[in-house]
């Protein structure tokens, strides 16, 4: 398979009306914005290559888009869900009691998570704990849940600059949100001994846990429901701002934005490719098994998506960021297979 005709106005089709898709001769997909820009080129490049119309490729957020994905089979519902986490058991339920029991898990690859502010303010070397600090809604000292006060970085820690704190992260649509609650939050507040005290003064491991990953809900702490886009201009409006983004979307704006390091490690596509880096995921798209061979192209489409002259490590989506999985041959075998969840 040869890769062809890649123009630059793939991501210029990263959400489309679904109401082009009338005729439903066209894949739809759906879901995680991380995954999107990654979607959309692969999509016009199918387009282009194959004797197939271009999918149809929407944002809106893993849940969302897996919510979508499990309203059942039928032309009426969508084929594709991207996702920036796996998908959830409680969901799969939901699929289940919809009629949607064969479901092939792809997984295309991986993406860090990244802390980026403006690209002439303050530079930042972050740790877990750090965050956890500035946007934990309570911190648990001499025995009890006090509520968090901090306002500027310096109160977080001394080495930052007397800055506003102000976070712009993913809004809980989002697959980001989970993987930001839970390898950076969480993990952050059992750095600092926060877990572990709440525990120790008999707090049940659940609760504990709550505890550290719930969100400060006085301005310091702002979600963002739509994609990096919004991000970013809250930031460009905010100059004290620091955003949640993904490795590729910042690595397409560094005009724009500087990184800071998670544990004195960079975000790099090498870093988290070796699993230096901390806060990486891997990306997904789950496919409704029942759709092939009714959709036009379902099957071929995932198939290029995960080919190696695609998602491999010298292919386009590398080019933008995704860092490649070392298991990719397993990913296609499964995609030949049509290999489901079990």
């Amino acid at each position: 398979m040869s890769f062809v005709n890649l123009t630059t106005s793939a991501l210029a089709i990263a959400a489309v009306s679904a109401t082009a898709a009338a005729a439903r001769d066209q894949v739809q997909i759906a879901g995680s914005s991380t995954v999107l820009p990654y979607a959309s080129i692969v999509a016009e490049a199918f387009g282009e290559n194959f004797d197939y119309p271009t999918p149809i490729v929407e944002s809106g957020g893993s849940s969302a888009g897996l919510k979508r994905f499990c309203e059942g089979v039928g032309e009426n519902t969508i084929d594709i869900a991207n996702a920036s986490r796996q998908i959830k058991p409680s969901e799969l339920e939901v699929c289940a009691a919809n009629g949607v029991s064969d479901i092939i898990e792809v997984r295309v690859g991986y993406d860090g998570i990244v802390f980026a502010s403006d690209i002439d303010g303050a530079s930042f070397a972050f740790t877990p704990e750090d965050w956890y600090k500035a946007l934990a809604a309570e911190h648990f000292i001499d025995g009890a849940l006090v509520e968090n006060t901090y306002a500027t970085w310096d109160q977080v820690n001394p080495d930052f600059p007397a800055q506003p704190i102000q976070a712009f992260i993913p809004g809980t649509k989002h697959g980001t949100r989970e993987v930001f609650e839970e390898k950076v939050i969480l993990a952050g507040c059992e750095e600092g001994g926060y877990l572990q005290a709440m525990l120790d003064a008999g707090m049940d491991e659940d609760t504990a846990e709550g505890n550290c990953m719930a969100i400060r809900t006085d301005g310091t702490s702002v979600d963002i429901d739509g994609d990096y886009t919004e991000t970013l201009a809250r930031i460009e409006s905010n100059k004290d701002g620091v955003g949640v983004f993904g490795l590729a979307f910042y690595e397409n704006n560094t005009d724009k934005l500087q990184v800071a390091t998670m544990s004195d490690v960079v975000p790099s596509t090498e870093s988290i490719s070796t699993g230096d880096y901390p806060v990486s995921r891997p990306l997904f798209f789950y496919i409704k098994k029942a759709h092939i061979g009714v959709i036009p192209g379902l099957k071929e489409f995932a198939e290029f998506f995960v080919a190696d002259e695609i998602a491999g490590p010298d292919g386009p989506l590398a080019e933008y960021g995704l860092v490649a999985d070392p298991e990719l041959a397993d990913t296609q075998a499964a995609v030949a297979d049509e290999a489901v969840i079990n």
